[in-house]
């Protein structure tokens, strides 16, 4: 499997009906005419085989120990990069709106733990993940996103991005979206409340 080009991850998207187009909520709150679902494309084995050993190949030079994502979106794409990096892969979940780290799993001080998003959108999730790399005296080593739709192409927080793709897609407040205005359908298509911002 070799890497993928941006034509290839766009054509992956349309394929399994991961970048859909519509009027959705976001967790964020925010409506949008586009959603990505990337989940859609880590239903196939092959496909998540393809995006994460391209993401992993990023990285393949530099020192990681433990590769983390958050539950649920991020479960798959942890196991897969740190299968290709040869490290070991671990989740963050949510308990009462608290981003935590249990089932056993451990992150050793000074480990270099790389973090793992499907895609970015406000990075609240990741910069948690972040809090609890420091809280656990280990080392934030980065991050790799299937998209980044963050609007920041550079960074979250202190944490350099690497992705597959940016893409720039419009947000509107609820007073103002032209959707809503056009009574156009909503979707809420998020798994998670407004409060828990991305």
């Amino acid at each position: 499997m070799s890497n993928l080009k941006r034509e290839e991850i766009v054509s992956l998207l349309k394929k399994t009906g991961a970048l859909m187009h519509g009027h959705f909520e976001l967790s964020s709150g925010l409506h949008s005419p586009t959603y990505l679902q990337c989940a859609k494309i880590l239903q196939f084995p092959d496909y998540a085989f393809k995006v994460c050993k391209t993401l992993a190949k990023t990285k393949e030079k530099e020192k990681i120990d433990v590769v983390i994502g958050a539950a649920t979106g991020g479960i798959i794409i942890s196991f897969l990069i740190a299968y290709f990096l040869g490290v070991r892969s671990i989740f963050a979940e949510r308990k009462n709106e608290k981003l935590i780290i249990k089932r056993g799993f451990k992150i050793k001080p000074g480990e270099r733990v790389l973090i793992v998003e499907d895609v970015i959108t406000t990075g609240g999730t990741i910069l948690e993940m972040a809090n609890l790399i420091g809280e656990n005296k280990a080392i934030s080593a980065g991050l790799c996103a299937l998209i980044n739709r963050s609007g920041n192409s550079e960074k979250v927080g202190a944490l350099d991005i690497t992705c597959l793709m940016s893409i720039d897609i419009p947000t509107y407040e609820l007073e103002t979206c032209p959707l809503c205005k056009d009574k156009i359908p909503l979707s809420k298509p998020g798994s998670k409340s407004l409060t828990e911002n991305r």
